[in-house]
């Protein structure tokens, strides 16, 4: 099946993301209402086994998946995610329209399927083995005619295979070159359509290629420098971001980042693409545990930040429920968002930005403000 342009497909404005560097819009933003809208991975619905143990629940088909999926459209469930090509491709697409149609979930964001196969061995796009980065490239365009056939915000590239181990003599530019020449490369032939770069500490690359929030958003600047499709070219020069980061909570606390600050450096360059949210311990292995269940009052203050900021993408729900069933867990998560969103509404808002912006006569007070919402 041949998947065309879509005539109608509208590459989602971030340029407002920056609009709340002052603190009196950050005000606005927290006065109005923050809309979450929580997004699911089809990837975890039936979690495979690990590197230590067997799978705990029964394989589930594509097609039992997306029912599993409608299924969650009570509970709040507005957007879908799915790999391309192993959950979501050019024959099965209709099933995705069809949920879309049926309940309202729409696809929101297609990764690419670049780590798991065994071509992958050595990376994706920065593979040296050209055949190996021209297969990567293949699924890259794939993709992003996928995003653009479905109206999706945006495709997302996890380059988990992508990386170093050993680290005398890495050519560490050329790494970084080769796949951000292969990846704008892609994205010229599929112009006008968005690749939000995941960064990750390592696993299962013993060091992933972009390893901190920061690394990723040079990775953005630095693909958009090499666009060269006049389409591309023209958004660029209208201020869009084609090249965003898709930031998730597991990946930015195994690196000892904060989240609110990971977060809102992303949506200063105009480049917050989407959410992953879960909970994470810092410098730990990547837990995908339910959002809140760990380093809660942190979560919080991310959520915080992305109210602020006037965030108006989704909340992608990025977890691995390999010990309950995937509809309980979505709705802990749904909780737990509701649940923080509630926290968030009776926070003194003006006289915490007050206490950072006049600390010379504001001594204890934040420190007083957040027990006494505690």
């Amino acid at each position: 099946m041949q998947i065309g342009g879509n005539m109608n497909y509208e590459l989602k404005d971030l340029r407002l993301q920056r609009d709340a560097l002052n603190p009196q819009k950050m005000l606005e933003n927290l006065e109005s209402d923050f809309d979450i809208k929580p997004s699911v991975g089809i990837w975890y619905f039936t979690p495979g086994g690990g590197r230590f143990h067997d799978r705990y629940l029964p394989q589930a088909t594509i097609t039992q998946r997306i029912e599993m999926a409608a299924d969650m459209a009570e509970l709040g469930v507005k957007g879908i995610e799915a790999h391309y090509p192993d959950e979501i491709n050019e024959e099965n697409l209709h099933l995705y329209q069809q949920l879309e149609e049926k309940t309202g979930i729409r696809v929101v964001g297609i990764p690419f399927s670049h780590f798991f196969d065994k071509i992958f061995e050595f990376g994706s796009l920065s593979n040296h083995i050209k055949k190996s980065r021209d297969e990567a490239i293949k699924i890259a365009v794939g993709g992003l005619k996928i995003v653009k056939a479905v109206g999706a915000d945006c495709a997302i590239s996890w380059p988990g295979m992508d990386g170093y181990r050993y680290i005398f003599d890495k050519p560490y530019m050329l790494m970084w070159d080769v796949f951000e020449s292969a990846m704008a490369e892609a994205m010229d032939e599929v112009p006008g359509v968005r690749v939000a770069i995941e960064p990750k500490g390592y696993e299962p690359a013993a060091n992933n290629i972009y390893r901190t929030t920061a690394e990723a958003i040079l990775a953005a600047q630095r693909i958009e420098q090499k666009l060269t499709n006049d389409i591309n070219k023209k958004l660029l020069r209208e201020g869009h971001t084609l090249v965003g980061v898709n930031p998730e909570i597991g990946h930015v606390k195994m690196t000892y980042e904060i989240l609110p600050a990971a977060f809102s450096l992303i949506m200063m360059e105009r480049r917050l693409a989407h959410t992953h949210l879960n909970s994470q311990p810092d410098g730990n292995y990547d837990q995908d545990n339910n959002i809140g269940v760990v380093n809660m009052p942190e979560t919080e203050a991310l959520i915080a930040a992305l109210w602020a900021y006037g965030y108006k993408g989704y909340c992608g729900i990025d977890i691995n429920p390999e010990n309950m069933p995937v509809k309980t867990a979505i709705e802990i998560n749904i909780i737990a968002l509701n649940k923080i969103k509630e926290r968030i509404v009776q926070y003194p808002h003006e006289k915490l930005i007050s206490c950072h912006l006049q600390p010379d006569i504001n001594r204890g007070n934040y420190e007083k403000i957040m027990i006494q919402n505690w």
